[in-house]
């Protein structure tokens, strides 16, 4: 009962959160109003700004922000107990996670659907937008490495998810044809693209079907990364209705659809017991602790700091910014679907945060396959989690939600290796649908900080002259080239995933080395978007104490963490560990810092420089 009552607490507490806290937001803070001309209907250009339906944007925002933070973190960090992950997801999306979302995409409309790094320039100072385009640089590119091995490594571990995630890009492309093209109403491709979806899940690892996944599974890892970058350099320079749109919105049918069900699994186990066992229903119950009390022996680090940034996308994640201002900000028809779409999908990130927990911690109890033993209860949570070391490898902390989800699913009749497939299909499509989005978001950071450069030199000329020909460089200028810049986007991240973890390992085993770095700067990217809607909201005089603590908060932790984990966790005393495979971490790590410190040297002396709170450039 205690798992029934906290995911249902959970539930009602998210939706109290988005009719109170929300809409006090939208209505008395931003004021968001019908009347006001979005982007997406004043700069239509049938490509990036196309005038959506809220349900379909709403769709390809929530697949984007996803991905597979809000699990593989939430699986890891129960091991510093479950009542720490628990209040961090659920008080962290309420207040500082669906702000930051909301206040991106807000400050994104209001400003004719620039990204946050270029409204950066306008509200601080140009530095600024020059160093926070560099670091968003940064962090792209590390979402497109880790994300482009992620998949690869998700199937792996589940081939029969490939045919059913690869069968979603034809559909999608159908879809997007008839419903933009055609005008059709998007209730029956709906109802249709649905059913196609798990028509694959239950027949797309049968017959041939199974011997073209294991021959696809078998794929080097840097094959797979391939495939999916020129994908994603497709998706990205197509008209976002094309392809990026419908895929995105399917995509959110069968994974909201598939939440359901692992809600109903959940409800349903916690009244009559798990799937039978020698025709018994075990009892559901939390089988880890809800402070773990052996710290020590489990090799576990600091709770704090770590916890904050171990679970990043579940409760608050700077990745989202991007996408709020960068691709939903060019989409939404009207200001006051601000709300559903921003707040909304990041409590709804926020409750699978809490099923992932629960799925660990519950599900995971009710029958884990280890070695040759099939274990139950505590049994089953001690051999997935016995250490540190054991558990925090990506296919590790994959294993335990989706075993535990599918604990849940099981118990509503449905085979074992369904809902296997299906947890997979979960898991890979999540992390697809953020991949090709963020590839979109680094063409549109490269093209900006094209058009940075093509500033710079023009300065010297008059501004009226400035003004035009900036205007004129930016529509010739290969910097702004959208095939070159996305091209330039994909080839760094295949040469970041491409790196061996040492000498003589395979290509791809070293870009996973640097998914530490990941929560960290996903985290810190999150406190510098906080520090950018303060200024806007600042300089228009709305109220900003409620982001004021949290804006703070993210700038110090994830730089703790960053620092903790390059001088002390990592190099510690011995100095060559920086010329061998961690070098690019090292590097990566410290350049951000140095990025972070000078920009919130430059916000300070903005802010000492408008003392009477207007204009500050």
């Amino acid at each position: 009962m205690p798992t029934l009552a906290i995911a249902l607490g959970a539930l009602v507490l998210y939706i109290l959160a988005y009719n109170t806290y929300g809409k006090w937001l939208g209505q008395k803070v931003f004021k968001l109003s019908k009347d006001s001309l979005a982007p997406s209907i004043e700069l239509e250009d049938g490509n990036d700004f196309v005038p959506t339906k809220k349900g379909i944007v709403f769709g390809h925002h929530f697949t984007s922000i996803a991905g597979t933070g809000p699990i593989v973190g939430p699986a890891l960090a129960v091991m510093w107990g479950w009542l720490p992950a628990l209040l961090w997801v659920l008080f962290g999306s309420i207040f500082i996670g669906a702000v930051h979302d909301f206040g991106a995409l807000v400050v994104s409309m209001r400003n004719k659907g620039k990204t946050v790094g270029d409204i950066a320039g306008d509200v601080i100072s140009p530095r600024v937008r020059l160093l926070f385009l560099c670091i968003l640089v940064i962090a792209l590119s590390l979402v497109l490495a880790i994300f482009g091995l992620v998949i690869a490594v998700v199937f792996r571990l589940y081939p029969q998810s490939i045919t059913p995630c690869l069968i979603q890009i034809p559909l999608a492309l159908i879809i997007g044809f008839f419903v933009h093209r055609k005008g059709l109403n998007i209730l029956i491709p709906s109802i249709i693209s649905l059913a196609v979806m798990y028509l694959s899940v239950a027949y797309g690892n049968v017959g041939w079907l199974a011997d073209l996944n294991s021959t696809l599974a078998a794929w080097p890892l840097m094959t797979w990364v391939t495939f999916l970058l020129v994908y994603s350099y497709i998706a990205s320079v197509l008209p976002v209705w094309v392809l990026l749109q419908p895929r995105d919105y399917i995509n959110s049918l069968q994974l909201i659809s598939t939440l359901a069900l692992v809600v109903v699994g959940l409800f349903v186990a916690g009244i009559f017991g798990g799937a039978p066992i020698d025709g018994i229903r075990p009892p559901l119950e939390i089988v880890a602790p809800a402070i773990e009390p052996n710290i020590t022996a489990k090799q576990l680090p600091l709770i704090f700091p770590f916890l904050f940034v171990t679970i990043a996308c579940g409760a608050v994640s700077g990745f989202h910014c991007l996408v709020s201002s960068g691709t939903s900000s060019k989409q939404l028809r009207c200001e006051t679907d601000a709300r559903f779409v921003g707040y909304g999908s990041m409590l709804t990130e926020g409750f699978l945060a809490v099923l992932v927990i629960l799925a660990c911690v519950a599900g995971l109890g009710l029958g884990l396959t280890h070695g040759d033993e099939f274990l139950t209860g505590t049994a089953a949570w001690d051999a997935q989690y016995s250490s540190w070391a054991s558990s925090k490898g990506l296919p590790a902390k994959i294993n335990a939600f989706v075993t535990g989800a599918s604990n849940f699913l099981q118990t509503l009749g449905i085979s074992a290796i369904f809902a296997k497939a299906l947890m997979g299909v979960f898991v890979a499509s999540f992390a697809a649908t953020t991949l090709d989005s963020a590839c979109r978001l680094q063409r549109y950071v490269v093209q900006e900080l094209g058009g940075c450069l093509i500033d710079l030199k023009l300065r010297k000329l008059p501004e009226p002259e400035k003004t035009q020909a900036g205007l004129e460089a930016r529509q010739t200028s290969w910097l702004t080239n959208k095939h070159l810049c996305t091209i330039a986007a994909c080839l760094i991240a295949w040469w970041m995933a491409s790196l061996p973890s040492a000498a003589g390992k395979p290509a791809g085993t070293g870009g996973m080395i640097l998914w530490p770095l990941f929560g960290a700067i996903n985290q810190l990217l999150g406190g510098l978007a906080f520090l950018v809607i303060f200024f806007w909201m600042r300089r228009k005089k709305m109220p900003t104490w409620f982001i004021a603590i949290p804006t703070v908060f993210m700038l110090i932790l994830p730089a703790w963490a960053m620092l903790y984990q390059i001088f002390i966790a990592a190099i510690g005393s011995d100095l060559s560990w920086i010329g061998q495979e961690r070098w690019l971490l090292v590097g990566i790590g410290i350049s951000t810092i140095i990025l972070e410190i000078w920009m919130i040297v430059e916000a300070i002396g903005c802010w000492r420089r408008t003392s009477d709170k207007t204009d500050c450039i």
